[in-house]
């Protein structure tokens, strides 16, 4: 067995495969879930169990706090795919809080990690005040519509889109098929955005029963008039009827994907315009989303939820520099406060509309700022003008704040439209 560390009687260690029920088992209790996995959930699980990449922490022979992570490509300004370090599963039980058990397994994760030469890693945060000491920050953030579909304006006699396309319902294994592609065009497009590996899809195509509470959705394709497909929504529809024997279903949506406006344009007007349902429930969506501007009547779309959501952590500051894209050119001196000895330094971004070059230097800083604000300025969400006005980085030099949302920020919002 090999020990991380041990303090105050507590291991902490990667777990064996052996242990890996049990480690669920503590994922559940640190969610406060007491119902325990089938086995077949928990074998569903197992499949994409990595020796070295769960880490718990062992009171005796009982798992009391949980950490997982798993590699992941995430979307740069630009279009490239940097390699990431996902985490996910962390728990800690309420018996064993306030002991310094996610810092010891955070600590491990982040320097395995940069070793293995990921430049970010990514997490979704349940709480938020927990990840900003390990130099994570928001870097995406969601919304989410309730459309009120009588008052959205649309023709709910609608037969189909007007462009020559169509939609067709179809199968899960259909998705698992024409899935994956799709979503490579929108990593292509859209920074903030995650790959989906082949579990993903299965998982989430009910091919593998990893959720005790999954049940089969309904799967719309977009094609265009060429008969290539563009976008796809997955939706659930519940059985809701008024006193007065009336139809009062709501449809949710689990995602939506749409490569072009045309096949997001069509898929909402389809959604909207299904017999018996009054309201369509957006699931996750970028902040700057088309839906509301969609309809005739934008108020119909209210928002239900408006929140961070992916929390990126710098790695490799000079090489997640170089990887993005920039919309113009110019160059400033960062000087980055590190957390933990792994990441920080004063560097001098060199931007153009070809490329960068991102290297450490002795010159006198332009912007001095934490991890957590170089996550989202480097993903293109925040204004550097807007963090210097709330104290949250210093504008050492007259303008660079302006300068640097000249250079960094993007033209349409990152997204990350998946929870991991």
């Amino acid at each position: 067995m090999t020990f991380l560390d041990r303090a105050d009687g507590i291991d902490v260690r990667p777990i064996t495969e052996t242990e890996f029920a049990a480690w669920q088992r503590a994922v559940g209790t640190g969610f406060l879930r007491a119902q325990a996995l089938s086995e077949e959930e928990v074998e569903a699980r197992r499949r994409v169990f990595v020796p070295g990449r769960y880490l718990g922490a062992f009171d005796g022979d009982r798992c009391v706090a949980t950490f997982r992570s798993f590699d992941q490509r995430l979307t740069a300004v630009g279009g490239a795919s940097v390699p990431a370090d996902a985490v996910s599963g962390v728990t800690v039980t309420a018996t064993h809080r306030r002991r310094g058990l996610l810092s010891r397994m955070m600590a491990h994760d982040l320097a395995a990690a940069k070793e293995r030469g990921d430049l970010v890693a990514t997490l979704i945060a349940a709480e938020y005040p927990i990840y900003g000491r390990f130099g994570f920050g928001p870097a995406t953030w969601m919304a989410e519509w309730t459309v009120d579909v009588p008052r959205a304006g649309l023709d709910r006699r609608w037969a189909g889109p007007a462009d020559g396309g169509r939609i067709d319902l179809v199968d899960g294994e259909d998705v698992r098929k024409l899935g994956p592609e799709l979503h490579e065009r929108l990593c292509r497009t859209r920074p903030g955005v995650i790959d989906r590996d082949e579990h993903w899809w299965k998982v989430n195509t009910g091919a593998l029963r990893a959720d005790p509470s999954w049940k089969t959705p309904f799967y719309a394709v977009y094609r265009s008039a060429s008969g290539e497909v563009e976008g796809m929504a997955v939706y659930r529809v519940d059985d809701h009827w008024g006193d007065a024997k009336q139809p009062l279903n709501t449809a949710s949506v689990d995602w939506l994907t749409g490569v072009t406006p045309r096949a997001e344009r069509a898929l909402w007007h389809y959604l909207c315009s299904i017999d018996w349902v009054v309201s369509v429930k957006s699931g996750r969506r970028a902040p700057d989303d088309l839906l509301p501007l969609l309809l005739p009547d934008p108020r119909a779309a209210a928002i239900t939820t408006q929140s961070d959501w992916l929390w990126v952590r710098i790695l490799d500051v000079e090489r997640a520099l170089r990887a993005r894209t920039y919309e113009g050119e110019g160059a400033l001196v960062l000087e980055v406060a590190g957390v933990d000895g792994l990441t920080g330094g004063r560097y001098r971004l060199e931007a153009g509309t070809d490329g960068a070059s991102c290297t450490p230097t002795t010159r006198s800083a332009d912007l001095a700022l934490g991890l957590e604000e170089l996550a989202a300025l480097w993903l293109g969400d925040e204004s550097a003008v807007r963090l210097a006005a709330l104290g949250r980085i210093g504008e050492e030099r007259a303008g660079a704040a302006r300068k640097a949302d000249a250079l960094l920020r993007t033209s349409r919002r990152p997204w990350c439209p998946d929870m991991f």
